[in-house]
């Protein structure tokens, strides 16, 4: 389940260093102490909440409504539990740019220490990945991955994706414990505006359109290729998304060509292929609807959320069960730390403040 989003204006640069290493040394404190009363799993939960999160980036100093406070407190969070992940039960893996195709590999490293199959752990960090850049197109390049797990198999996922044209980033959390089907409505609580008509072809909607996409990729390159040549010289509808312009045939004739050799028996599977990415997706979007009449959704995915709910029901009521538990969950984490200098004493205060404002 994908358990939020934020959208934060796109900012250049680098932490001070004088600043990055408080925020680890603070990052690993609070982590310890997250850990060692509430266990790894809630950590997770907690790094899944895109508020938490940025409450969590507000407490480290760092700039509260920046692209920046994403990439550089996971940065902050992997250096800091470095050497302490076996006694912690709790991996931080990827990271930005180059760094984040290395996530599989820092799985692998660590395979040894965990009782599930690290194969498993590969395969939810690569399909988070895809779904947000490619089965969802929103208009944000995903640049930032972050994997965090546990030896038992459970994971978050905090990854960024950016638009250079608006000129922000977005942000998108994940959580393992309701994983399901990652190509079937996979989103929850998202926590942003709307962003007009984005491809999504893991709306319930898109059901249809994925099988036959998935049909569709058997075909031989020759036929596909011949079919997007074609419909370069239709009159396409108005209402349709997805730019024609924008791809290139022979291009993807390669891609095709994997897909038919693969012979993908279900959607997810075809997603996963190396290789395809937004305008294969796209591609055979198009030969679905067009030649085939099974049409993608266009919604977004983007629901207005609260962390509790509303006091007028909307958009559900508050769920007190849930809200108590956040405050005596913060409470009992506070209460257990045993703070060694000013500096952490002053900002778990900060911490139990911004709780108690809400």
């Amino acid at each position: 389940m994908r358990t939020g989003v934020a959208n934060l204006p796109l900012h250049y640069g680098k932490a001070p260093r004088w600043l990055f290493q408080r925020m680890k040394e603070l990052a690993r404190e609070i982590t310890i102490v997250i850990v060692s009363d509430l266990g790894p799993e809630e950590m997770l939960r907690k790094l899944a909440d895109p508020f938490w999160f940025q409450a969590f980036g507000c407490v480290l100093g760092f700039d509260w409504h920046s692209s920046g406070v994403t990439t550089t407190v996971c940065g902050a969070l992997k250096e800091g539990v470095k050497g302490l992940e076996k006694d912690l039960g709790l991996y931080v893996a990827g990271g930005k740019g180059g760094t984040s195709r290395q996530t599989p590999l820092e799985i692998m490293r660590v395979g040894e220490q965990l009782t599930v199959d690290p194969q498993r752990l590969v395969y939810a960090s690569k399909m988070a990945a895809k779904v947000d850049s490619a089965a969802l197109q929103d208009g944000y390049q995903i640049y930032h991955h972050a994997f965090i797990f546990t030896p038992g198999g459970a994971w978050a996922v905090v990854q960024q994706g950016m638009n250079e044209a608006s000129r922000y980033a977005r942000r998108y959390h994940w959580l393992s414990e309701q994983v399901t089907d990652f190509v079937c409505e996979p989103h929850s609580a998202f926590c942003c505006d709307r962003t007009g008509r984005p491809l999504n072809m893991v709306a319930e909607e898109s059901r249809a359109a994925r099988e036959v996409s998935t049909a569709v990729s058997h075909a031989r390159p020759e036929t596909l290729v011949a079919e997007l040549k074609k419909m370069r010289e239709l009159a396409l509808p108005a209402h349709h998304e997805v730019q024609l312009a924008e791809i290139h045939p022979d291009r993807l004739y390669t891609v095709f060509l994997k897909t038919y050799d693969r012979q993908p028996q279900d959607f997810a599977t075809l997603l996963s292929l190396e290789g395809v990415g937004p305008k294969t997706i796209r591609a055979l979007s198009l030969i679905s609807d067009l030649v085939y009449g099974a049409a993608p959704s266009f919604r977004d995915p983007v629901r207005f959320s609260f962390a509790h709910g509303g006091k007028d029901g909307h958009p559900y009521p508050v769920d007190r069960t849930n809200y108590d538990r956040s405050i005596e969950l913060l409470k009992r984490a506070i209460s257990a730390a045993r703070l060694g200098n000013r500096e952490q004493l002053d900002a778990f205060r900060r911490l139990a403040r911004f709780a108690g404002e809400k």
